[in-house]
């Protein structure tokens, strides 16, 4: 049973970076489209604990995505949105396989309880 709820806690965990992978990705989505593809734009940009530069956009400037591993590509902004949509589809399924593994480890644990609930009251009943 403790396994059980072991293994039930890292899915959820699992279940709340999907999410927050999927969020970060939809808020890149927008701010790229955001972009202004014919004049320069000026931004902050994080350089940590609070400090940022200001930098500016050019237009039609390529995009630079992670792709893990200490590899990064170059990307127009198309090509980018595109990428990210793909990224967002498959964490989508990843979050659907997650839950419905969590969702079966829920059933199995409530069965656990309620076979324990059920021996503990034979128990009970035998005593007296």
């Amino acid at each position: 049973m403790q396994m059980l709820e072991t293994y039930l806690g890292d899915l959820i965990n699992k279940e709340n970076n999907l999410v927050n992978i999927i969020r970060e990705a939809a808020s890149a989505i927008g701010s790229i489209k955001a972009l202004n593809e014919t004049t320069e734009s000026e931004t902050l940009v994080p350089m940590g604990i609070g400090a940022f530069v200001k930098a500016k956009i050019q237009p039609n400037q390529k995009l630079i995505l992670n792709l893990g591993a200490g590899a990064a590509v170059e990307k127009d902004k198309d090509s980018a949105i595109n990428y990210l949509e793909s990224r967002i589809k498959e964490m989508e399924v990843a979050l659907r396989e997650t839950n419905a593994r969590r969702q079966e480890i829920t059933a199995s644990l409530e069965q656990g309880k309620q076979e324990m609930n059920n021996l503990v009251q034979a128990s009970r009943i035998e005593k007296q």
